[in-house]
């Protein structure tokens, strides 16, 4: 089932003005998402910002979660992020994400952040399918 990596940043937003997403699925599972770190990704420090870290999961995990839900729209309950090592510029940074469980209303993930074969931060998170009229399969 593995996919090659698309930009899933397509539509004006916070993401594509951040420098956009490319996600993949790995299996009905497992997926894939990644970005390169840029100058505006950056703190004081000159590492990349937490904040930036803490959106890119939320958007790449969010979007596993969105697929696993029958393409539904998912809304962050809660995302517990642990924060390992630092990331610096031009690096690319990976998100692989596993479901963990899935009800009829939420999504259970874990997701683990990597670059240069680091582990950057792991993650786990909950989200809400929406069940909105006309927004997917079963919508």
């Amino acid at each position: 089932m593995s996919e090659d990596f698309k930009q899933i940043s397509l539509k004006p937003g916070f993401m594509k003005h951040n420098g956009g997403l490319l996600f993949k699925a790995i299996s009905e599972n497992e997926y894939e998402f990644k970005t390169t770190i840029k100058e505006n990704h950056l703190n004081a420090a000159r590492i990349t910002h937490g904040g930036f870290i803490a959106a890119f999961v939320d958007a790449g995990a969010g979007t596993a979660a969105h697929r696993a839900a029958g393409q539904n729209p998912c809304v962050t309950v809660s995302l517990d992020l642990k924060f390992i090592s630092a990331v610096m510029l031009g690096q690319e940074l990976f998100g692989r994400t596993k479901i963990q469980k899935k009800t009829k209303s939420m999504v259970f993930l874990t997701c683990e952040l990597t670059a240069n074969n680091k582990i950057v931060a792991t993650a786990s998170g909950v989200w809400k399918i929406l069940k909105l009229p006309g927004a997917g399969p079963g919508g």
